[in-house]
């Protein structure tokens, strides 16, 4: 920076060749006496060291020498005043830069130094350099600090000692020395000091670490400055770090900028958001200094999927790190088609439930990939492979694919792949949006890990997936507050692909969350699940329109809770399509789930519709431990038959078991058939018979049996034929007439009367 350069300013005094008169022998300012005649002071046009010069003899006890001209002093510049001197004859005096300090008002600021250091001289005809440095900044190596109040300067200097000596002076220099300043001016230091060259071909990291060193120490940040710097190396910044040039450097090197880690530092120093985005991705997994990426609310558009295992260099992590603040969106590139193959291989139920063996072409099939086929069931994926022994394991057991057969292998692509870890734990990503554009899908979670953590995030139509597990990398994973936008929101529901979701592992907590129009918003694969306020609507604009499951149970004894959730045109399904023998084997049948406070709701849909499926996928099934209770079901434009039903195309329930099925406290709008258990159904005999026949009437949940009489109790008086008050008990036979659905109340004698008969479709303990 130099004022001179950049703002013309005019700094230098007049040569003593312009005269005399232009120089004061007082302070400068105008009126003040000058040089001109005076017998002390003349002219020498041809000194044999300065050439044109003035010759002064000193007479006063401070002969001083000013200019009239009045040098600016600005915030930030730093002025060098500099003299040549020598004396010639008589005594030796002193020398020093001295000057005059304005104010706007033309009024001297006398609470400022107007003097710089003196000079002794001590020997004839040698010539001495005096300079001081004169600036508003008090930094160090300033001489006289002026601060803000004088606006220019009178300067000159003066000479001090004895009287009668004679000296000459050179024409006196003012330069605008503010670059001297500069690193105490500016908080940082330039990477160039300390050796890079920027040419994109020497490895300036050793320079990037010196300086580094020296910004730490000195408590300022780096500069790399305009050029194209090779690191070599890895690269660690101790100190903050700004990019004026960028950096290249091989994957396996990392770039550490410690003290300003976003997405803001890395798109400068790499002169590239992706690869920006990639570079600082890598570092959050390597240090400690910082847990999060923030992206700075920044957006990143993606030309290909981003493989973190492989930025990272590294398969195993289990410490909380954190992605946060931003967008990733897929751009429009080729990288993002699926992949398809086909290939035959073997699948034993009885073994390895999670085996195919003697896989043909094993090693083309990608980790990751989605498995379809006869007898598989939803969400299906290729954990991990065997080359050399020919196998994939699989993320859940096949329901009805024994023996060999041809399956297809989709491999869907990501914006974040996770897929490559072998171990992942404790990432959290928040305050993201995944901006799929239909291109893509959004995130493949980790084989495995616990605890990965999905908050405040928004996934737009994801082109195939939102979240997938391809393991147990879901272990204990939480969504929270975020939403879920399908790229297939126009079409019907019957011809949707998408999923939201899906969970193999156990332990998920999906909360507070927002999801329009999938194919279906949750395969759940695992148990221990809590569904928690969340809103999911799935219709169509069709009227008399098909609806499918929203959040679909695989398994039979899945331990959850479905609590204050908006379960809206779509259903609940339980089945157990991830059951290798999926026919009852003396294990856990259905049971373990609590649906409390919900709002279901439908509208436009056919009669057949239901808010609550059951689909077996082998017989032999009960319930076992099944509560639905205090949840609100509500049709518009559209009344259907009841909110629960079996889907009996692979097999039905073996209704004679029901155990702990709690059905009550419910409120049906707009459904021809409540459904309650116990129900307490009031029957009027209003002939006289030993025998009473009291039909459930569709109440009991699944079309069950009516297996136990839980209460009766008689309504005002039971009376024989004659109309006399008998005071006899009956006996009760459950599971009579039509599918077991009614109970016989057996009398010693033919009477007639009200009974209210409390009836359940199981047995309660």
């Amino acid at each position: 920076m130099n004022k001179v350069i950049t703002d013309g300013l005019v700094l230098m005094p007049p040569p003593f060749s312009a005269g005399l008169n232009l120089w004061s022998r007082e302070d400068g300012t105008p009126g003040s006496g000058s040089y001109a005649s005076q017998p002390n002071a003349a002219f020498v046009p041809a000194d044999q060291d300065f050439g044109g010069c003035l010759e002064l003899q000193k007479t006063a006890t401070t002969q001083k020498l000013r200019a009239y001209a009045e040098t600016p002093m600005l915030p930030g510049m730093y002025l060098r005043v500099t003299a040549r001197v020598k004396a010639v004859s008589g005594n030796l005096p002193s020398v020093r830069i001295a000057g005059w300090a304005g104010a706007s008002n033309n009024s001297n600021v006398a609470g400022v130094p107007q003097t710089g250091p003196a000079v002794a001289l001590t020997t004839y005809g040698t010539v001495v350099t005096v300079s001081a440095i004169i600036a508003v900044s008090n930094r160090s190596g300033v001489d006289m600090p002026w601060g803000t109040v004088p606006v220019y300067g009178h300067f000159g200097l003066d000479l001090t000692g004895s009287n009668g000596g004679v000296v000459r002076i050179d024409d006196l220099v003012i330069e605008d020395i503010t670059e001297a300043f500069l690193r105490d001016l500016l908080p940082w230091v330039d990477v160039r000091d300390f050796g890079a060259k920027g040419d994109g071909v020497t490895n300036d990291a050793p320079a990037f670490v010196a300086a580094d060193a020296y910004a730490l120490a000195n408590d300022v940040s780096v500069l790399v400055s305009k050029g194209t710097y090779l690191l070599n190396g890895h690269v660690t910044f101790s100190s903050r770090v700004d990019f004026e040039g960028k950096v290249v450097m091989p994957a396996q090197y990392r770039l550490a900028c410690t003290r300003n880690y976003d997405l803001t530092t890395y798109e400068a120093a790499f002169d590239d958001e992706e690869e920006g985005f990639r570079r600082g991705l890598q570092v959050l997994f390597y240090f400690t200094d910082h847990v999060v990426f923030d992206l700075s609310g920044r957006r990143v558009l993606l030309k290909s999927p981003v493989d973190v295992a492989a930025v990272s260099g590294l398969d195993t992590l289990v410490q909380r790190r954190v992605l946060c603040n931003g967008m990733i969106e897929a751009g429009d590139s080729i990288n993002w088609a699926s992949t398809t193959s086909t290939s035959v291989a073997t699948y034993t139920p009885g073994g390895n439930a999670l085996l195919l063996t003697n896989v043909a072409n094993v090693a083309n099939i990608p980790v990751g990939a989605r498995v379809s086929g006869t007898g598989v069931g939803r969400e299906i994926y290729v954990w991990s492979k065997n080359v050399g022994a020919g196998t994939i394991t699989l993320s859940r057991p096949l329901w009805g694919a024994a023996g060999t057969r041809t399956f297809t292998f989709t491999r869907y692509k990501y914006l974040l792949d996770f897929s490559g870890f072998a171990k992942l734990g404790r990432f959290e990503i928040t305050d993201m949006e995944f901006q799929c554009n239909g291109r893509s899908s959004a995130v493949m979670l980790p084989p495995a890990g616990t605890g990965f953590r999905f908050a405040d995030c928004m996934f737009n139509k994801p082109k195939d997936r939102g979240i997938t597990s391809i393991g147990e990398g879901c272990q204990g994973m939480f969504v929270d507050q975020s939403q879920f936008l399908s790229n297939e929101q126009p079409m019907r529901v019957q011809d949707r692909t998408t999923i939201a979701l899906n969970v193999n592992a156990n332990d998920a907590k999906i909360r507070d969350n927002r999801i329009i129009r999938f194919a279906h918003f949750a395969i759940m694969g695992g148990s221990g699940n809590m569904f928690i306020g969340n809103h999911f609507f799935q219709g169509d604009d069709e009227s008399a329109g098909v609806r499918r499951a929203g959040v679909v149970f695989t398994s039979t004894n899945v331990k959850s809770l479905f609590t204050g959730n908006y379960i809206d045109n779509c259903f609940i399904e339980w089945g157990n399509e991830h059951d290798p023998e999926p026919e009852y084997n003396s294990e856990y049948s259905f049971g373990g789930l609590t649906l409390t406070g919900n709002i279901f709701t439908c509208n436009d849909t056919s009669a057949a519709h239901s808010f609550f499926v059951m689909t077996p996928y082998g017989p032999g099934h009960f319930i076992n431990g099944f509560t639905m209770n205090d949840n609100v079901f509500r049709t518009v434009n559209t009344n259907i038959d009841r909110v629960d039903k079996v889907d009996t195309t692979h097999a039905t329930l073996d209704f004679s078991r029901f155990r702990n099925v709690v059905i009550e406290s419910n409120a049906f709008n707009g459904v021809n058939q409540i459904t309650q258990s116990p129900v307490t159904i009031q029957h009027d005999q209003n002939t006289a018979a030993d025998t009473w026949v009291v039909d459930t009437g569709g109440f009991l949940p699944f079309g069950a049996r009516a297996r136990n009489l839980s209460a009766l109790t008689m309504e005002n008086a039971i009376r024989t034929a004659a109309n006399v008050i008998d005071y006899s008990m009956p006996y009760g036979e459950t599971e009579k007439g039509p599918g077991g659905r009614q109970i016989n109340l057996r009398w010693p004698r033919a009477l007639k009367g009200r009974v209210q008969a409390t009836i359940r479709c199981d047995n309660p303990n």
